[in-house]
């Protein structure tokens, strides 16, 4: 089966979230997406968070008429379990680094199975500085949703350095426009051109703080778990 991890603070979960996923399920044929917040977003140590356990709800509210679509409990604060499946270990006391996410992952698949990374753009740019990088793209591949203006020259100059193409090579690249797959020795990545959508998670948070209806930007559950729990206040 092919399967998806799909990471982020997810702070709150939103519909450019949910395209993201639906669009990488048809490409790549994935069977099941975990959606996995995280506790400690290695980037985001200093930023305030709304607490995990509102993020994880608002997620499986997102996910509840998506069968393929799983709340995923991997980085949990002490979480030892994943829908049901056992892993084999706690998620870490400290940040959240995505290779060990993926390892705790793989452990609970099956040998044929095959496992996709989905991310956006923006945090693609940003792989380089990731702990174990190239590590992280001999265990799976990648599904990158793509916006306009990228070309496949800046996908590949983001790639970490042992990995990266030659600049004679990416040349040609630059008036590409970021779609289609790009396979390069130890890199796997399938682009995603036409999912963008104009949501920001810090305009709902400031929508939510306003007292502005959320809906065009959040299923209408998650929205009133918002205005509920008074989140974002």
């Amino acid at each position: 089966m092919n399967i998806g991890l799909f990471g982020g603070t997810f702070d709150p979960v939103h519909r450019g979230h949910l395209a993201l996923a639906r669009a990488a399920q048809e490409r790549c044929e994935l069977g099941r997406i975990h959606f996995v917040p995280a506790n400690v977003p290695p980037h985001k140590q200093s930023q305030p968070l709304v607490p995990y356990v509102h993020r994880y709800a608002m997620i499986v509210l997102a996910t509840m008429a998506e069968k393929a679509f799983v709340p995923s409990l991997l980085e949990a604060p002490d979480a030892a379990s994943d829908g049901g499946r056992k892993t084999s270990g706690h998620a870490a006391a400290g940040a959240n680094y995505s290779i060990e996410t993926v390892h705790r992952l793989k452990q609970t698949l099956k040998k044929t199975d095959r496992l996709f990374f989905l991310i956006g753009i923006d945090a693609f740019n940003e792989i380089a500085s990731w702990r174990e990088p190239e590590a992280l793209f001999r265990e799976c591949e990648f599904i990158v949703a793509s916006r306009p203006g990228y070309s496949l020259a800046d996908v590949a100059n983001a790639l970490p350095e042992r990995l990266r193409p030659k600049a004679a090579i990416t040349k040609p690249f630059a008036k590409q426009p970021a779609k289609g797959d790009l396979v390069l020795p130890g890199v796997t990545l399938h682009l995603l051109d036409d999912v963008h959508k104009n949501v920001s998670a810090t305009a709902i948070r400031q929508a939510a703080a306003a007292k502005k209806p959320l809906t065009r930007f959040l299923d209408l559950a998650v929205a009133e778990y918002i205005k509920k729990m008074g989140l974002y206040q």
